[in-house]
């Protein structure tokens, strides 16, 4: 794994702090370490990806859904 850095440039702390924050972010490390904290069964996995899959449905026929004719 590399390190990441930001150099700080002007004493502009607050926007090297975010870009490190977005650098961190796009690569998925903090991602990966929540992964890792505890072991995930298989099927709780299968679980969590089809109940995922669902509201990711639901929510895309809400979207679809025509708005009520008001006559």
């Amino acid at each position: 794994m590399t390190g990441r850095s930001v150099q700080v440039k002007d004493g502009q702390v607050d926007k090297a702090i975010r870009k490190l924050k977005k650098k961190v972010n796009n690569s998925g490390i903090l991602q990966e370490v929540r992964n890792r904290k505890e072991y995930v069964k298989p099927s709780t996995k299968r679980k969590l990806a089809k109940g995922a899959a669902k509201s990711r449905w639901r929510k895309k026929v809400a979207q679809d859904k025509l708005p009520p004719k008001f006559y």
